[in-house]
């Protein structure tokens, strides 16, 4: 059969900043790779606990 209708599977979208399309946040809309939430985090108003 095969993909008729331009159906796209896999990680299409990548990182907002960095264009990586691995260990993606996309939790609340962020779409940000992990590399690139750990250095914005802070200025997102995330903040880390122990």
């Amino acid at each position: 059969m095969g993909r008729d209708h331009g159906e796209r599977i896999g990680r299409t979208i990548g990182c907002r900043r960095c264009g990586r399309k691995r260990g993606m946040v996309r939790r609340y809309g962020l779409r940000l790779c992990r590399q690139c939430f750990r250095d914005s985090a802070p200025e997102l108003g995330f903040k880390k606990y122990e």
